[in-house]
């Protein structure tokens, strides 16, 4: 199935003005996060032109239609333009619609819409906006915590504590972002997104309390819409026959979508303070991505002492 954003949904969630076709924007869809600003297309080259996208007319392309095209020529060029899956036409910068615009339109039942921004940031606030709604999207079973502004992403079997200790840390001042299910997406080449389902926005599951609303109870402040995921933390029952990572020297990684997140395993015992735990860690993955490595530090302080030792020996 084809993702589709209406126009409409793309008038209200990036504020645009709506100066024709008002009865269209349930009717129009859009079907890629790429916009349009016409160039070639003004001077009647259409081979490769971009008709499923937004078209988006700034400074340039109004001034040119304007000053340099006769009337005829506007028809023709904005008549071609306006074909049967163009979504809209949007002007940006509050600039004059030329007339033959609005006929063009109205002629192929297209929207025509403005905006206050300068041209290169409305396209990016379309590009951006369209790319998280069109984006392919997957369910992970887990909790989203934003902890010193870093999405940590907590894992792990059902019932091994993933959802208390997230109650906890947003006791200390975090943000829940979503508890036992998260929509991922991929935002770039570099970034995973993760939001809660709508249905269970601002909701925790403790067992033996039932849900709670986590923004009633702890206030706007405890919640978070969305965030980059920027460490995966995986809890596993602690277990004698298994080993674990006790230098920090294992750099282990999880694929979402085409983006390697960094994966930390932590061992689940009874006395282990889990909050505490996964806060560190969050603390020590930004000192690191700054630089301060504690693991690197404490090898170089080792070799120092061997061949110190070495020395004395001699």
């Amino acid at each position: 199935m084809v993702k589709k954003v209406s126009v409409r949904e793309l008038v209200e969630a990036t504020h645009l003005q709506v100066f024709a076709g008002e009865d269209q924007l349930d009717k129009r869809y859009i079907t890629v996060s790429d916009v349009s600003r016409p160039g070639l297309e003004l001077i009647g080259y259409f081979d490769y032109y971009p008709h499923e996208r937004v078209q988006i007319f700034g400074l340039t392309e109004i001034s040119y239609l304007q000053k340099k095209m006769t009337h005829q020529e506007r028809q023709m060029v904005l008549n071609r333009m306006c074909e049967s899956d163009t979504p809209a036409l949007l002007v940006s910068r509050q600039l004059d619609i030329p007339r033959e615009m609005f006929a063009a339109a109205q002629k192929a039942h297209i929207p025509v819409l403005g905006s206050p921004l300068m041209t290169t940031r409305l396209s990016s606030v379309l590009t951006e906006y369209l790319e998280s709604r069109l984006a392919q999207r997957r369910s992970l079973h887990g909790v989203l915590v934003d902890i010193y502004g870093l999405g940590v992403l907590i894992t792990g079997d059902s019932g091994i504590g993933k959802s208390e200790t997230a109650l906890e840390l947003v006791k200390r001042g975090h943000r829940l972002i979503a508890d036992d299910r998260v929509d991922i997406y991929q935002q770039n080449e570099h970034t995973i997104v993760g939001e809660a389902p709508m249905i269970l926005q601002h909701l925790l599951e403790i067992r033996g309390i039932g849900i709670i609303d986590v923004m009633s109870l702890f206030g706007a402040g405890a919640v978070r819409e969305k965030s980059e995921i920027s460490l995966i933390v995986h809890l596993v029952n602690w277990s004698p026959a298994q080993s674990f990572d006790r230098l920090g020297t294992n750099e282990a990684t999880q694929q979402l979508f085409d983006v390697d997140v960094p994966k930390i395993t932590i061992p689940v015992k009874v006395g282990r303070d889990l909050a505490t735990i996964i806060e560190v860690a969050a603390m020590n993955f930004r000192a690191k991505s700054m630089g301060f490595d504690a693991t690197k530090t404490f090898e170089a302080n080792l070799t120092k002492l061997i061949a110190q030792n070495e020395n004395d020996n001699q």
